[in-house]
């Protein structure tokens, strides 16, 4: 598709200038027109200027007509007073979606490619990525990676969003990298603890482990070894105390007999120095035997009663006089094991809470990766199905590649044959470029651009900035 008119009035600096299918130089000083006329042809084709006035001054309306050869019919009319006016129709028929439709027939790079060429390295990596056609919407990414991830340009390209998404200073990145810390530091008290743990520690066998029971167990042992002890003690000490007791008896009988003798006597010496208490001396003395029983009863009594309470006492261990001592110290040494466990547990605990919140920050690291994983795949999927419009085009790590090379390591000349290319790999597209300054330009390399663009049939509108102090145009 070519262009066959193009006309202007009233637009920047022009009052009206018209132009055909011829490619043409615009020649002139500075503030003739001529970069005027290039931007009323990309105002035309993109409803963009970056100049503050668009329609010439003490004016209140401008227009561009485009026509094409294939019937197409472009117009625009800024005004100062109304809205603006627009009408893109194919052979007379209104065209749906116009800006929609003008985008696919046209180029960044066939509207400025002496632009392009001064762009840094970052400009003209998204020129080249925003030229790729792949149709996408912010649902589109979160059918891709589930939400939509934070801190993302998304009024770039698909591939630049896709490049910022899988970036080492990316959101998932660097979240990933927390996670990552975050893991290192918990395996790290993880190890830390089963290090002070006990060998093959399991906290399980452990938890219900009750001490107290031991120690009950080991307490009624105890109670029963020491009736153990004291039965024998009073069993091998029976007949001793029992001649105790029975000399305590013969004891007390002999002292009996003693004071009753020296009783007698004095009794018969009081008789003898006083004969006038005989009688009643006598009736003491007859009452002596009585006493003495008396007191003898009480004494055997004692006896009796000292000897019941030995047997009885004797009676109490008498289960336990043939029974061995039971040993304990197996048992102490199995409380004192359990507690030592159980002092354990709390670290044990503490140490399957980190284990169980590692295996979920793995799961997150492993979220990660796959969605940084799936930003790096998925260029390669869209360069698949997209339609691309140089060939060549390929994207590693977010930086267009053409045939391999990176567009910054092409020469300005190796640049503008691009900006060529990229026009004629359209054939439904405007096969025009405008190349504003060419002045810039080495003598020998505008010489070569103007002939590539007549070997290929391709249009060409340029601009040089020359002495001459009227715009003038140069049919080439």
């Amino acid at each position: 598709m070519r262009v066959s008119k193009i006309i202007i009035k009233n637009l920047f600096g022009i009052t009206e200038k018209e132009l055909d299918s011829r490619s043409v130089e615009l020649i002139g000083e500075n503030g003739t027109g001529k970069t005027s006329v290039i931007d009323a042809i990309k105002y035309a084709l993109t409803n963009k200027s970056d100049r503050d006035y668009i329609v010439r001054n003490g004016e209140t309306e401008g227009e561009i007509i485009i026509e094409t050869d294939t019937g197409l019919s472009i117009k625009r009319k800024p005004r100062t007073t109304q809205t603006d006016y627009k009408s893109v129709k194919q052979n007379g028929n209104i065209i749906p979606s116009p800006e929609a439709f003008l985008r696919d027939i046209i180029t960044p790079l066939q509207l400025q490619p002496m632009e392009f060429m001064r762009m840094g390295k970052k400009e003209q990596n998204a020129t080249i990525l925003n030229m790729i056609d792949f149709p996408w919407n912010m649902e589109t990414i979160r059918e891709w990676f589930g939400e939509i991830p934070a801190d993302v340009n998304y009024d770039q390209n698909i591939l630049s969003v896709l490049n910022d998404i899988q970036a080492e200073n990316g959101t998932y990145f660097q979240s990933r990298q927390d996670v990552n810390r975050d893991i290192r530091a918990k395996r790290a008290f993880v190890e830390d603890i089963k290090k002070a743990l006990p060998v093959d520690y399991d906290g399980n066998q452990w938890v219900d482990a009750n001490v107290g029971e031991l120690y009950t167990q080991i307490e009624k042992i105890r109670k029963s070894n020491e009736q153990i002890e004291k039965a024998k003690q009073l069993k091998d000490g029976y007949e001793n105390k029992l001649r105790a007791i029975e000399a305590d008896r013969d004891i007390a009988l002999s002292a009996l007999n003693s004071e009753m003798a020296a009783k007698e006597r004095s009794i018969e010496t009081q008789l003898a120095a006083l004969k006038e208490q005989i009688n009643s001396l006598e009736k003491e003395k007859a009452g002596l035997s009585s006493v003495r029983a008396d007191r003898e009863k009480v004494i055997q009594s004692e006896y009796r009663e000292n000897v019941a309470k030995h047997d009885s006492t004797v009676a109490a261990y008498a289960e336990y006089v043939n029974m061995a001592p039971q040993p304990i110290a197996h048992l102490l040494k199995q409380a004192e094991d359990t507690e030592k466990m159980k002092s354990h547990i709390n670290e044990w605990r503490r140490m399957l809470s980190l284990q169980g919140e590692i295996e979920q920050l793995t799961e997150k690291s492993t979220s990660y990766t796959e969605k940084i994983e799936k930003a790096r795949n998925l260029p390669g999927e869209i360069l698949e199905k997209a339609t691309i419009p140089i060939e060549g085009l390929s994207v590693k790590d977010g930086i267009p590649l053409i045939n391999g090379l990176p567009v910054s390591n092409l020469s300005e000349g190796e640049k503008l044959d691009l900006c060529i290319d990229v026009t004629l790999q359209n054939p439904a597209g405007l096969q025009i470029i405008l190349i504003d300054g060419v002045e810039k330009m080495s003598t020998e390399m505008r010489v070569r651009l103007y002939n590539k663009c007549k070997e290929k049939g391709l249009q060409f509108i340029s601009t040089r900035t020359t002495d001459n102090k009227e715009l003038a145009v140069i049919e080439l």
